[in-house]
């Protein structure tokens, strides 16, 4: 199982990067988890975007879907296809506009997935938990079937409680990581410390920090992870491309 950073700023694309967007690979398998501003330029870099198996979207906010539309037209003007006739894009019902708009004319077919139970996509399998977030947000935590191996994509969230029990032993932890470990007032995202702390408190293999702020020292916020998370976990830094075996 491999994981391709497509996309990484949290709000906006900035510096030629991409907002949060992941290509998950298994096999021939490829799953693209969320699709946000700039993500189809980056993604057109590392494959075919008609060569995707399916699309999976974490909530409906745009720097997670903004891609999706013209995603959408990619496919419809595009005569060739792989194995998909149509793109299945997997949301939640929880926004009925939103997901009807997952549906396009000879491009793709919306699919709901319930959070409350497992669904199979390809060769994984998905379970979900609701975020703390504004809108309608899950975390997913994906278990490539053949092999056990499992990678936890947080999704937008404030940090809970809840998170640890989800994320338990993920052989690679992505994280919501908006704030340095200063931040204060209302927090919709997660801090470094915040994330380094769940990747402790899960006992967690590897760290991912992602859905990054567009200014700061990256690196202070590594250090700031990695004193919550301890020395034995390895933390990395999305950026544009990155690609982690899982």
């Amino acid at each position: 199982m491999k994981l391709t950073v497509i996309g990484f700023l949290g709000g906006y694309p900035d510096h030629g990067n991409a907002t949060s967007s992941y290509l998950l690979e298994s096999g021939n398998f490829k799953l693209l988890i969320d699709c946000g501003s700039g993500a189809l330029l980056s993604l057109e870099q590392v494959v075919d975007p008609l060569r995707l198996n399916a699309v999976i979207l974490s909530h409906y906010h745009h720097d997670h879907t903004a891609d999706v539309g013209v995603l959408q037209y990619y496919w419809q003007l595009h005569e060739k296809r792989y194995s998909e006739p149509v793109l299945p894009i997997y949301g939640h019902q929880l926004d009925d506009t939103n997901f009807k708009g997952l549906t396009w004319p000879d491009s793709s077919k919306g699919i709901a997935y319930d959070p409350g139970e497992a669904l199979m996509v390809g060769p994984f399998t998905i379970t979900f938990l609701k975020t703390h977030h504004p809108v309608s947000a899950f975390a997913m935590r994906i278990k490539e079937t053949s092999t056990g191996k499992v990678l936890v994509f947080t999704a937008d969230t404030a940090y809970f409680s809840g998170l640890t029990k989800f994320v338990r032993n993920a052989d690679l932890l992505m994280t919501d990581t908006n704030f340095f470990a200063n931040k204060t007032g209302q927090k919709w995202h997660m801090t470094s410390t915040e994330s380094g702390q769940l990747a402790h408190d899960g006992t967690v293999h590897r760290l991912l920090l992602t859905h990054l702020p567009a200014n700061g020292d990256l690196l202070q916020l590594k250090r700031e992870a990695q004193a919550t998370a301890g020395d034995s976990i390895p933390i990395l830094v999305a950026d544009t491309y990155l690609s982690v075996d899982i």
